[in-house]
């Protein structure tokens, strides 16, 4: 590339000189301007001749500069693949003394479980053949041998097992309080899913299905400032013209389905609409609670409540314990507990003023830690209400011994409520069917003599016969009957299963969670 460079750049000097000697010697003759051109071509070729050997001598010395490079290059990649052939040379020769030494024991295994099986044979024939002599001597069989040692020993640890049981008792009833609350968690999460269908949903429908997408609104923001605001779950699901509303706090559901009926009324959805009309039910929710509670104290007709407590009376309205409504049954409460009062000379005044505050608490138990007979009473002090008052508040499900007849009073009145068939969503007749079977259940041992159910199927009261059944055999059969009730009813709470014999009654609690229930029950807990 270079000689043919210097060979052009050459050629133009001369070229060029050659012009400029014509010009100057212009006037010279012919001949002599001939000769000077022939000089100045032999002057240009002896110079790109010259030039042409410079490169090639310098192309030749890189030339070989970069073949002694790539030979140096080559020797070190040779002598590295040499140094990995051996390394996997050695690698090769271990694993294939490894593999030796792998198979050799795969040998001595299998020589051993053939062994192995060879001596369980021998110990399964000498075995039966044990048997079959202990069956000689014996003069019986096996299953005749069992059966005798099993009726010998049944004797022998029945006093026993019934001191045990009395034991068990006691360390029971010791542990119950710290167990309690692991207990009810635990059925708590397992059968949450089922038992709030029935109590925690509010179906509100629509004029059409394609409400539907303008309550979610453009990519959900319609539907998420809903349930950012009101607390409450909005399922939107395949049901025509319908949308349920999930939640555990009734008041919430309710502003909910307020705010949701304005809002398709209106025809404007939107987020800042949602807002509008959010606040605006639930001051309207405000209202009607406050109504609800003066219409409730109207209705108990014993003398001015404190206006905080008109509101939180108010809140039972939206409250329910085992499918009850609590400020109906707060008011039937009043009503029988004024009349029972009135008949044995009590203060009928005191007794409906206990009875229309006992359940207060159930409106604050997500607010205030405590039972809601606990949370009565306080607020019921706080509010300047008597020590008879809060003392019948405090004693109506025996967290304190009731000391007052008006005490004793709220008691009976809120089991009358409860208890009586219909109250708690249950029908008369699962319910005289229930009561049936627990009797027949109880009925079906040996020796009992009579069976009552009572308290609406909530205690069972067996009689058995004396001569039968001793205090040990007494023991035995209630913990039989409260676990056969166990594991073939289905029941609310507790059941009380109370043995007599003779003068002498033995008392078991079967203690089940009805699933369809849990709830509700937690709830009047």
């Amino acid at each position: 590339m270079l000689v043919p460079v210097a060979v052009v750049i050459a050629l133009a000097a001369g070229a060029g000189g050659t012009l400029l000697v014509l010009r100057l010697l212009a006037g010279s003759g012919l001949e002599s301007a001939r000769r000077l051109r022939t000089q100045i071509l032999d002057d240009a070729r002896r110079e790109a001749d010259a030039t042409g050997r410079e490169a090639a001598i310098e192309a030749r010395e890189q030339t070989v500069k970069l073949r002694a490079e790539l030979e140096a290059e080559l020797r070190e990649r040779r002598d590295a693949v040499m140094k990995i052939e051996e390394r996997v040379i050695s690698k090769e020769d271990d694993i294939d003394l490894k593999l030796t030494e792998l198979t050799r024991r795969e040998q001595g295994v299998a020589d051993r479980e053939v062994h192995l099986r060879q001596l369980q044979e021998e110990i399964k024939e000498l075995r039966d053949n044990e048997r079959v002599e202990l069956e000689r001597i014996a003069a019986m069989t096996t299953g005749e041998a069992r059966q005798r040692i099993l009726a010998e020993s049944e004797e022998l640890v029945r006093h026993e097992l019934a001191g045990r049981v009395r034991q068990m008792e006691e360390e029971a009833r010791t542990e119950a309080k710290r167990r309690a609350r692991n207990l009810v968690a635990d059925a708590l999460q397992r059968v949450a899913s089922s038992a709030a269908a029935e109590t925690t949903v509010t179906l509100v429908e629509l004029p059409s299905d394609d409400m539907k997408g303008r309550i979610i609104g453009r990519e959900g923001r319609n539907i998420r400032a809903l349930e950012h605001l009101t607390g409450v779950d909005f399922i939107i699901d395949d049901t025509p013209n319908a949308v349920v509303l999930s939640s555990f706090d009734g008041i919430r559901r309710e502003i909910a389905r307020m705010t949701l009926l304005k809002l398709i009324e209106d025809g404007r959805i939107h987020p800042t609409r949602i807002e509008e009309m959010y606040y605006l039910s639930k001051s309207e929710l405000d209202e009607h609670i406050r109504q609800a509670g003066e219409q409730a104290v109207f209705e108990a007709n014993c003398g001015e409540i404190s206006e905080e407590l008109v509101k939180i009376l108010g809140r039972l309205r939206y409250r329910t314990s085992y499918g009850q409504n609590v400020l109906k049954h707060t008011l039937e409460v009043v009503q029988l507990a004024g009349i029972m009062a009135a008949e044995v000379e009590a203060s009928v005044k005191t007794a409906k003023r206990a009875a229309l505050l006992h359940d207060l608490g159930k409106a604050m138990t997500h607010e205030v830690e405590g039972s809601h007979a606990q949370i009565s009473t306080q607020l019921a002090r706080r509010h300047g209400e008597s020590p008879a008052v809060c003392h019948a508040i405090e004693a109506h499900h025996y967290e304190v011994q009731p000391q007052t007849v008006e005490a004793v009073l709220l008691i009976a009145a809120d089991a009358i409520s409860a208890s009586r068939p219909g109250a708690r969503g249950e029908g008369l007749e699962h319910y005289i069917k229930r009561l049936e079977a627990l009797e027949e259940l109880a009925a079906r041992h040996p020796g009992v003599e009579k069976v009552y159910a009572l308290q609406a199927g909530r205690e069972i009261r067996v009689l058995v016969k004396p001569h039968e059944i001793d205090d040990d055999g007494a023991v035995l059969l209630s913990h039989e009957i409260a676990r056969e009730i166990e594991d073939h009813l289905e029941y609310p709470g507790q059941i009380k299963v109370t043995v007599i014999r003779e003068s002498r009654a033995i008392d078991v609690a079967s203690n089940k969670q009805d699933q369809r229930r849990t709830i509700e029950r937690l709830d009047a807990a």
